[in-house]
């Protein structure tokens, strides 16, 4: 079971995590450096949070929908090495104190904004989501990335 993501003592744990990377921290899979999985860690927080972000309709949600939700939002853990959207993916050098500090604030403000605000609330490529599904989507994604660095 995916631990809930609004839950305080996640959220706690998910910093307390964060605490332990360091900009040497070598991943045990994966091409990403430390600064870029943060980077790539905060992608689907901006898409979450910020209000501006493009949301797919159409033809394009279907594809996105019938290919990636269920893998996405479901219980079921990420395989290690797995395809990524491109949207994700980051391939140039990151500031790592800036993305560490940034998905600091996004973990908080997930947390502060809490299951009202992400119930129905709309995914820019799967469309409304249950708490549960956006609890998902955060929390198996960071949890990965964790277990990528060792954390």
């Amino acid at each position: 079971m995916i631990a809930n993501t609004f839950d305080a003592s996640v959220k706690e744990d998910n910093l307390n995590r964060l605490e332990k990377l360091t900009v040497t921290s070598k991943p045990n899979w994966g091409k990403m450096n430390a600064s870029q999985m943060l980077a790539h860690l905060n992608v689907p927080y901006k898409m979450a949070l910020d209000e501006n972000t493009t949301i797919n309709r159409g033809f394009k949600r279907f594809i996105i929908s019938l290919l990636a939700k269920k893998q996405v939002v479901s219980e079921k853990p990420y395989p290690k090495n797995g395809r990524t959207a491109p949207e994700f993916i980051i391939a140039d050098e990151r500031d790592f104190e800036k993305e560490k500090t940034l998905l600091i604030n996004n973990i908080n403000e997930v947390f502060e904004k809490g299951t009202a605000y992400f119930n129905g609330k709309e995914s820019a490529s799967f469309g409304p989501l249950s708490e549960k599904e956006w609890s998902n989507l955060f929390q198996k994604h960071i949890n990965h990335h964790f277990e990528q660095f060792g954390l």
